[in-house]
């Protein structure tokens, strides 16, 4: 399994950029098989990860056509800069 880990300073949030969170969340999971999203926004800053199977599923998702859309809208209006990591999960362990 992998992670992509999405961190972000946040320039300014409108209304597109919460109805398109919300499409490309659902688009991920229904339709690239994302595993997981969960993302978190605290002051100006954001960070969002996501899981997926394997590399390849991850390659599909970056080349999304809405995905690409967002991704310039980011750079132009929501972000004034971003980092991505893609990372293997090597264990997982958890308490009830």
């Amino acid at each position: 399994m992998y992670a992509v880990i999405f961190k972000a300073n946040i320039r300014q949030f409108d209304q597109t950029y919460s109805q398109m969170a919300t499409r490309l969340r659902e688009r991920a999971i229904n339709e690239y098989g994302c595993l997981e999203f969960t993302a978190c926004t605290e002051g100006d800053a954001e960070i969002a990860i996501s899981y997926w199977p394997t590399l390849e599923h991850i390659q599909r998702w970056k080349q999304d056509a809405l995905h690409q859309e967002a991704q310039q809208l980011a750079k132009s209006q929501w972000y004034t800069d971003y980092q991505v990591q893609i990372v293997e999960v090597l264990r997982e362990y958890g308490a009830p």
